[in-house]
């Protein structure tokens, strides 16, 4: 973890902070609603995730987007350990 970023344990976030991901950008060919969900996961705990769900699909993004390889975000994330809730979440914000 960077020095600068402070670890939050159990300390609700606001809306404003979950938003944030909805600004990060890809540096390479990776789309950019795919590049979001990956940050987003990688940054949010599932109940926030769940919360930036929402934003996302309100703000137009693409939950079924898909990188060069056509892999998209369950298929990037599924063989890691803590990606199960994650890959629930997703499966029900595409129903």
């Amino acid at each position: 973890m960077r020095k600068d970023k402070k670890q939050v344990i159990g300390e609700e976030i606001g809306d404003e902070s979950i938003k944030l991901f909805l600004e990060v950008e890809p540096a390479d060919a990776t789309p950019p609603s795919l590049h979001k969900l990956i940050k987003a996961y990688r940054g949010l705990r599932i109940d926030d995730f769940e919360r930036f769900l929402g934003f996302f699909v309100e703000a137009g993004y693409d939950l079924d987007a898909k990188d060069a390889q056509g892999n998209d975000f369950v298929a990037l994330i599924q063989d890691q350990r803590q990606a199960e809730p994650y890959i629930e979440a997703i499966k029900a914000a595409r129903r």
